[in-house]
């Protein structure tokens, strides 16, 4: 049974990009700056650090890995008009992306999620199944996670653009956005007095206490 949507919009070939579209297969690169296969003048491959190649300034021709990802653009239209580089945030399973949907069976459990969480996490942007984009289940769109292509070959990859959000959801993305990356980090407990840090700690054991709540 194909479960569709009707929050995405399907662009045309032609169609200029914009921010809310929607590639498969672009690739992320993924490097250890402590141990990197740098290949040399003679094509023999060596293992460096990135702090050395960095300190020499040098400039150097090294293996790295890649992997197809799904993501969505997240560049300005103005921009994404003219500018050298297309920044996009990378989508994965809603479950990965957001732990308290790790566990999350029931049909109530996925409402209060996406409707209740989605307004005080900003981290991630909600994406319903879709099988025309490959979403056979819960999907978000990880703000941690972004990766940069060239304009012009996203330009002439097109073909790898499956959808856009429609006008309502790419208003709310574009929101969703600014939020993120304007808000204030903070430790929500750091304000707490010692007894109230201990409580606090209990069920967030990752909460290192500051000199005051020692």
């Amino acid at each position: 049974m194909r479960r569709l949507t009707v929050i995405y919009d399907t662009p045309k070939q032609e169609d200029l990009i914009r921010q809310g579209d929607i590639f498969c297969g672009l690739p992320r690169i993924d490097i250890a700056l402590s141990s990197l296969d740098v290949i040399d003048k003679d094509f023999n491959v060596q293992q460096r650090s990135w702090m050395e190649i960095a300190q020499a300034n040098e400039h150097v021709t090294a293996v790295v890995g890649l992997r197809p990802v799904t993501a969505i653009v997240i560049t300005q239209n103005c921009d994404a008009l003219r500018t050298r580089d297309i920044s996009l945030c990378e989508i994965r399973s809603f479950r990965d992306v957001e732990g308290k949907a790790k566990d999350t069976k029931t049909v109530g459990g996925w409402v209060s999620i996406i409707t209740q969480q989605a307004r005080l996490n900003l981290k991630w942007f909600y994406l319903p199944p879709d099988d025309r984009l490959g979403f056979n289940c819960q999907m978000a769109v990880d703000m941690f996670t972004t990766l940069r292509v060239s304009r012009a070959d996203l330009e002439q990859h097109r073909s790898l653009r499956k959808g856009r959000l429609n006008s309502e959801a790419e208003a709310h993305f574009r929101e969703r956005i600014a939020d993120f990356f304007r808000r204030y980090a903070y430790n929500e407990w750091y304000a707490l007095s010692r007894e109230e840090y201990l409580h606090y700690s209990v069920k967030y054991p990752d909460a290192q206490p500051y000199s005051w709540q020692r």
